[in-house]
């Protein structure tokens, strides 16, 4: 039964240290690097906000454009396709904004850890 649970952990460490190997590198770039089209989009998304940076970065063959933006004291990163297209949003969120559902889960995943950020 220990060797199982060894080769189960063994197993869980070598897909974590796969998945960071695989995961695409993030570029820091300058806003006169970004395409026309991620620019317009980024003048129209960052409205009211502070840009903070920008980054690029190859997904599965395909590049994504990423501002990193601060909106009322709180983060926010847009991704975009070279053509423009939001493809995410990643906001940060207040915990007391949560579901009690949602609080509790995330809680109980944390352990004994401390969770301090909600996006």
């Amino acid at each position: 039964m220990t060797t199982l649970k060894t080769i189960a952990q063994a197993a869980a460490g070598l897909t974590l240290l796969l998945a960071v190997t695989l995961r695409a590198e993030e570029t820091k770039i300058k806003r006169s690097d970004l395409p026309p089209a991620v620019e317009k989009t980024v003048t129209e998304q960052s409205k009211g906000a502070t840009v903070k940076g920008f980054a690029k970065e190859v997904e599965n063959g395909k590049t994504i454009y990423e501002a990193e933006l601060t909106v009322n004291g709180h983060g926010k990163d847009i991704a975009m396709d070279a053509q423009g297209n939001v493809v995410e949003i990643e906001e940060e969120v207040d915990i007391a904004t949560l579901p009690a559902a949602v609080k509790e889960g995330l809680t109980k995943a944390a352990g004994k850890g401390t969770v301090t950020k909600f996006e």
